[in-house]
């Protein structure tokens, strides 16, 4: 019983990282879909959409390069990204509930 609790542990335990370690990808395709909607409904205009779009490309191009540089992203990097990413998420909330609408 002991031996099958451990397996559990340690499946489990291999399992959350590498889930986590996908967050930035996930979370990318989420707020692109949010651009995407606002452009689409006229909440963003396709200039607030296209300088959103630029910061979102800098910083998946920052996510490659940190999981390439040996190893994957360590959990500094990690966080370094999801405040990025926190940041932008609160520009897309920001320019799509602005009083600007698309003509």
């Amino acid at each position: 019983m002991r031996s099958l609790l451990m397996a559990t542990l340690i499946a489990g335990a291999l399992v959350v990282p590498g889930a986590y370690a996908d967050r930035p990808a996930t979370r990318q395709k989420a707020q692109q879909k949010r651009i995407d909607e606002g452009v689409e409904s006229g909440e963003l205009t396709k200039k607030e959409a296209r300088k959103i779009e630029k910061k979102e490309a800098k910083l998946h191009r920052q996510v490659r390069k940190d999981r390439a540089d040996g190893g994957g992203m360590t959990a500094r990097e990690r966080a370094k990204i999801e405040k990025k990413q926190d940041k932008l998420s609160e520009q897309i909330h920001k320019e799509k509930h602005d009083s600007q609408e698309r003509k």
